[in-house]
């Protein structure tokens, strides 16, 4: 059995022992702008890439420093290299989820010099949960409990092409990464 998933590219990536420099925003703006919310259970096709680029910018919105702003882009960014399992089968898969954890810091270790604080998990995860309400009730009809999340942003959840997302994602990406490091964002490292 293989322990290694291949990219789009050919590159043998290892989900559980990630080689950092196998790690590249380029695959994961790819698989993100490919792979559909909710197991594909909306409205439309409705991409894990555009959710992470309206929490980019509600960040920008609610007025989050640059390092939050590009955590909030990348915050399902292990989902490029796990797949994206919904929040009520997690539950029953705590291996998996501390797998997808350490990912996920490998990855922000890579792109913001650090993992989380638990400070900024609170607030990457508050902009997470206030767009999955929007998600659930825009793509499903599905009105959650409580108070309704008030958002500074102007967000869509309409189709776009995953080539468009892709771009997008990317972009913003080159934009935050660019204000956290002063390097050569086209180099390998990225």
């Amino acid at each position: 059995m293989a322990e290694f998933i291949t990219t789009y590219s050919g590159i043998h990536f290892y989900p559980t022992k990630p080689v950092l420099e196998d790690i590249r925003i380029t695959y994961i703006a790819h698989a993100l702008s490919m792979l559909c919310r909710g197991n594909g259970h909306v409205a439309h096709f409705f991409s894990v890439g555009q959710h992470c680029i309206n929490c980019c910018v509600e960040a920008e919105c609610r007025g989050y420093s640059d390092r939050l702003i590009l955590a909030c882009l990348l915050h399902d960014a292990a989902e490029a290299y796990m797949s994206d399992v919904t929040r009520p089968l997690k539950a029953y898969m705590p291996d998996y989820v501390r797998k997808e954890e350490y990912l996920l810091d490998v990855i922000y270790e890579k792109y913001l010099g650090s993992i989380l604080t638990e400070k900024e998990k609170v607030l990457v995860k508050r902009i997470d949960d206030d767009m999955l309400y929007y998600d659930l009730l825009n793509l499903l009809n599905e009105p959650q409990a409580g108070p309704v999340p008030v958002m500074k942003s102007a967000f869509t959840q309409n189709y776009e092409p995953f080539d468009k997302v892709e771009k997008r994602y990317l972009e913003l990406f080159y934009k935050y990464y660019g204000a956290q490091r002063p390097v050569d964002v086209g180099s390998a490292q990225t």
